[in-house]
């Protein structure tokens, strides 16, 4: 039987647009799966906003398994990026996806949509293989997480035929990475820059990527 958190997210889906990730979908939702209010607002504490970021680790989940299937081998990195996007917003709702925007838009709801956002990122660095441990471990997702949150926008408002406007989009984000991920490398090539990376700039060998300290917490700053 399906987990019935699982449940209840694909039965919030249908009620969305018309309530939003709020706590009446909550309830139409554990109406429609049979399952007792008390047992979903445990399930849910906050109601819509934990609705809404169950929907969204559940995108995260389809697109990783269907990367997962897919021979990525015979694409350039930069493709590679795109498709991972792309795949993301294909398997969602774009109406879901439309409210739970304007949900985390809110003050109140702005950390959580930021950490889901972050989260998105780092599955699909994780995906494609990412080794970094270092400072580039943040500046990748970071960089990812501005792409994905820009091209999100421009879906959202697109009318095109497929959706062509926002993947036309999308290859020119992904390339403007590139060509920053290619500027860095030529940096650290610069005696200049080489200079200041043996001194004052050694202190960024200090930070790791969450759980690569010895006490695996979140980030680590190595004395």
């Amino acid at each position: 039987m399906t987990d019935p958190k699982n449940r209840l997210v694909e039965a919030a889906v249908m009620h969305v647009a018309f309530d939003g990730w709020s706590d009446d979908t909550l309830k139409l939702a554990a109406s429609d799966c049979g399952i007792a209010l008390a047992e979903a607002q445990a399930l849910f504490p906050r109601g819509g906003v934990d609705l809404a970021l169950a929907y969204h680790h559940a995108g995260d989940n389809q697109m990783v398994a269907q990367m997962a299937e897919t021979d990525l081998s015979v694409m350039r990195y930069s493709a590679r990026v795109a498709h991972a996007i792309r795949l993301r917003l294909e398997l969602a709702d774009k109406e879901a996806i439309r409210r739970g925007t304007t949900l985390f838009a809110l003050p109140q709801n702005a950390g959580d949509g930021a950490k889901a956002i972050w989260g998105t990122a780092d599955r699909i660095w994780e995906a494609l293989g990412d080794t970094s441990r270092d400072v580039n471990w943040y500046t990748k997702r970071m960089t990812l997480s501005a792409v994905y949150s820009s091209v999100v926008l421009i879906w959202l408002g697109d009318t095109s035929d497929d959706h062509h406007a926002t993947w036309v989009f999308l290859d020119r984000r992904i390339e403007n990475v590139m060509q920053f991920e290619k500027t860095k490398a030529q940096l650290r090539e610069n005696p200049f820059v080489k200079s200041f990376m043996a001194g004052p700039g050694k202190i960024l060998d200090r930070i790791t990527a969450p759980g690569n300290g010895p006490n695996g917490f979140p980030g680590q700053w190595n004395k």
